[in-house]
């Protein structure tokens, strides 16, 4: 219960049935939670988290005024300062389908209707000790797809990814994330401007980071150049920000940027 007190300080619950959100109401107070809002109107959700700042967000999928899938795409684009706050989708369409329209849409965890407590508790002591590293694209914003977890698919790891990586290992996969990230974000920045600044900056800061961390100097030089860029006042547009990117993209591997897009 101490692990996932953090977690379930404040809880908003999204759901257009009355008797399955006082279900999940009554479960997470014995969890420990403190402060519980339910809506069922998308609409309003936003103004909710907005003023409530919670630490979990559990939604269904569908409703006469909900959009699950649309709503996590909406907090997650936002500038609420939960956007990156743990998101789990509680529906009974449990089909291979929704599974992935929900991993897509940026939750962190699936849990099929009709759920035990243990059930719930265990998504939520998920969220609480195996934090997942975020992602921050144009395309995708929200946790690592790669450690999704749902319990229909209980076989061994489906990518190279999922196996235990060596730090060198684990340091060349984040550089490789991030440098089609930065690729993407640079094509698709006049669609989305607000998102790809905000991809751009965050992939710039991770591998600045990680060039410190492996005393990567040309990296460094590249990545701290993008930042002062970004930073350096004015709306950046797609045209002031190639000779940066394309800087330290220089340093990518042909292979990690033909797969970006």
């Amino acid at each position: 219960m101490q692990r996932i007190a953090p977690v379930v300080r404040r809880v908003v619950i999204v759901d257009s049935n009355p008797a399955a959100a006082r279900l999940l109401s009554d479960l997470l107070k014995g969890f420990g939670a403190r402060e519980i809002a339910v809506e069922s109107d998308e609409a309003k959700v936003i103004d909710l988290c907005r003023e409530m700042e919670p630490g979990l967000i559990l939604t269904e999928r569908a409703g006469p005024r909900l959009d699950g899938e649309g709503l996590v795409r909406r907090i997650r684009r936002s500038s609420l300062s939960c956007r990156r706050a743990p998101i789990v989708m509680v529906t009974a369409e449990a089909t291979a389908t929704s599974i992935k329209g929900a991993r897509d849409a940026g939750v962190h965890e699936f849990l099929r209707k009709p759920f035990t407590s243990g059930d719930l508790q265990r998504r939520i002591e998920n969220l609480a000790t195996k934090p997942r590293d975020w992602v921050e694209a144009v395309g995708y914003v929200g946790p690592d797809r790669r450690r999704f977890n749902s319990t229909d698919y209980a076989g061994p790891g489906k990518r190279k990814a999922d196996k235990p990586a060596s730090g060198a290992e684990a340091a060349l996969a984040v550089k490789d994330q991030a440098m089609r990230i930065l690729a993407s974000a640079l094509t698709q920045f006049d669609t989305d401007p607000m998102q790809a600044f905000r991809a751009i900056k965050q992939q710039a800061e991770t591998l600045k980071a990680l060039a410190v961390k492996t005393g990567d100097a040309s990296l460094a030089i590249a990545a701290a150049g993008l930042e002062t860029h970004l930073t350096s006042g004015g709306a950046p547009t797609k045209a002031s920000l190639t000779d940066p990117i394309n800087a330290v993209l220089a340093l990518a591997s042909p292979e990690s940027l033909s797969r970006a897009g």
